[in-house]
């Protein structure tokens, strides 16, 4: 079962990195999400009818409805510390940093606060990862992305242990459509709150619902794939593979997207952050 976890981490890392693609090239991020978010919900939906007809209605219990509202606010946030570091920043660096930074997060947690223990490969994997992340982050011209980024990354850390609780407690299938129906709930209206505040948190134009739809559908649909694979595999085999995804999405930025400035940096930093992550699963 553990393999089958692995690959459907492999399926998901290469629907994620797409979305994070279309999302950059989108216009305006926070534009996007409001959409996508609104789409990945009636995707999620659509496919939840034909689960409750032939599988039934799942056990639902009081602490995975809680585990999951916490998630959804954490995966919320996510989306817009994601959307101001990519305002803000290129695609080759914002993403290694955002993705790299959550496994580094979790082991700190573990080592600090857990008093947990590494191997001397797993440590080796801890300083590839702050090398990464410090290469990628030199390679920015102004830096103003980082800070969000780095806030992404916690959020990422956060919600990925919750799930990997809840998603026991329940079917992933249900769990999946009633995390993204609260997003497309709580997205609307923060960035309402958020727009009494800030005028350019308002957004610009609106992405085309059939792009949004397939961003939301993919959003939906490499989400639910990283939910079945965390109750198949544990998080140490599957956070890892989730995030091979790092320098397919690097090289895109640097070549397709013409983010050329300190390409060297970017792309030597989303290697070595990938490396340490392949280490920690070790």
């Amino acid at each position: 079962m553990v393999a089958v976890g692995v690959g459907l981490a492999l399926v998901a890392a290469a629907l994620h990195g797409t979305w994070n693609v279309l999302v950059k090239v989108s216009g305006d991020p926070l534009a996007t999400f409001r959409r996508a978010t609104l789409m990945s919900a009636v995707v999620a939906t659509l496919v939840l009818v034909p689960e409750l007809f032939f599988l039934g209605r799942p056990a639902v219990s009081l602490p995975a409805v809680g585990l999951c509202v916490i998630s959804s606010v954490l995966e919320t946030t996510y989306l817009v510390l994601l959307s101001i570091a990519y305002r803000r920043g290129e695609l080759s660096a914002v993403y290694p940093i955002a993705r790299g930074s959550a496994p580094l997060l979790a082991v700190l947690v573990g080592l600090v606060l857990l008093g947990e223990q590494l191997s001397t490969v797993q440590l080796l994997g801890v300083a590839l990862l702050l090398v990464g992340i410090l290469a990628v982050t030199f390679a920015q011209a102004t830096g103003r992305a980082t800070l969000p980024a780095l806030l992404t990354g916690v959020a990422i850390a956060s919600y990925t242990s919750i799930d990997r609780i809840a998603v026991r407690l329940t079917a992933p299938w249900f769990y999946g459509w009633l995390l993204f129906t609260l997003m497309a709930i709580e997205l609307p209206l923060v960035l309402a709150v958020i727009s009494r505040f800030v005028a350019d948190a308002r957004g610009g134009q609106q992405l085309a619902w059939g792009k949004a739809g397939v961003i939301g559908a993919f959003m939906w649909a490499g989400y639910f794939l990283v939910l079945w694979a965390l109750s198949l595999a544990p998080l140490a085999v599957v956070a890892p593979v989730r995030e091979t995804a790092l320098v397919a999405v690097a090289l895109w930025g640097v070549w397709r997207l013409g983010e050329r400035g300190q390409a060297g940096w970017k792309l030597s930093g989303a290697v070595a952050t990938l490396a340490g992550v392949a280490l920690l699963a070790v």
